[in-house]
């Protein structure tokens, strides 16, 4: 029965011009068929940290909704530049696709020896997938309770503070940097390889503060051995209610977050990228999804296409001239 009816319905189509040409046909197949095999997923770092998490379990759930096996590929080095050039010269079938975050979509090609890709050229935004605050954390033998009177020790202090970068060119880093030039105060940044030995430094009293993920950050804070004095982002965190926001403090044009999102390569079928943003945003909204990102102190986030490329554009424009004006280069 149904067949004779979606026969009767073509003819009708056909008579009347309403039927579907070649390039229709063309251009739905990739939708239609698009996941009939392993599709990669790279992650430019190592496995283990928090970009790398949040893939994971953006690729099961990708598995689950649509089919087919999400592969995690860990391609890292030259501050996430090797992996993301790895999708920006791949196929653009939908075969392969980046988790990159600020460091590789946008920072790493500024700061290395060669502009490897170009984010609006080379990369179609599909989704931001989580967003992470920092907190900016003190050590508590330092005599600022709050951000005034933190900046009021910071205009004087002889010698100058000193806070624990994870390295040249991270968001903590720049962060930092974008404070001192919008807030007038300057710091001694001293440089770690990662951040794990640069909260250990400040914990130990080395240094006198650093601006962190929360998932890293958090521990210490619980156990009175950091105090927190503001967090980035829209609003407080759940986990730290009495710690007020950069912006309702008056501070909102250093506010910053480090973000992961997925990312194709330019020139992937349109069909392709819709079901792809569908899925992955229809993930994003899921309870159990939003909690287990909630483990790694970040927050689902998502956003459709236009949103996210005007989002990547904001932070381009706030971060690129900074990195030009500092000179920083990939270490």
């Amino acid at each position: 029965m149904w067949r004779m009816a979606s026969t009767a319905l073509l003819a009708a189509a056909f008579a009347t011009g309403l039927a579907p040409g070649p390039a229709a046909a063309q251009a739905s197949a990739p939708s239609q068929a698009w996941p009939n095999r392993a599709v990669r997923l790279i992650v430019p770092y190592a496995a283990g940290g928090n970009v790398d998490v949040a893939a994971r379990i953006l690729a099961e759930k990708l598995q689950q909704e649509l089919g087919q096996p999400f592969v995690i590929e860990n391609k890292p080095g030259a501050g996430g530049l090797i992996g993301s050039e790895t999708v920006a010269r791949a196929e653009p079938d939908g075969y392969t696709l980046l988790i990159g975050a600020n460091g590789p979509i946008l920072f790493a090609p500024e700061m290395g020896t060669r502009r490897a890709y170009e984010w609006r050229r080379d990369f179609i935004p599909v989704s931001t997938v989580t967003l992470t605050p920092l907190v900016l954390q003190v050590h508590p033998d330092l005599p600022a309770k709050s951000m005034a009177e933190f900046l009021a020790l910071a205009r004087t202090r002889q010698p100058p503070l000193t806070m624990a970068s994870p390295g040249p060119g991270t968001t903590n880093h720049l962060m930092s940097e974008l404070m001192q030039s919008k807030l007038g105060v300057t710091w001694m940044t001293v440089q770690y390889r990662g951040n794990a030995p640069a909260t250990n430094d400040l914990v130990g009293g080395h240094v006198q503060f650093n601006l962190d993920q929360l998932s890293v950050a958090l521990p210490f804070l619980k156990d009175n051995r950091t105090r927190a004095l503001a967090v980035t982002g829209p609003q407080r965190l759940a986990e730290l209610p009495d710690v007020p926001t950069f912006t309702e403090l008056g501070y909102g044009e250093i506010d910053g977050q480090t973000f992961t999102g997925l990312m194709a390569p330019a020139a992937t079928p349109e069909p392709v990228i819709r079901r792809l943003h569908e899925t992955v945003i229809r993930i994003l909204n899921d309870a159990q999804v939003k909690a287990r990102f909630a483990e790694l102190g970040a927050q689902s986030a998502p956003m459709g296409r236009d949103a996210f490329r005007a989002y990547l554009e904001r932070e381009d424009q706030t971060w690129i001239p900074l990195i030009r004006r500092l000179d920083i280069r990939s270490q």
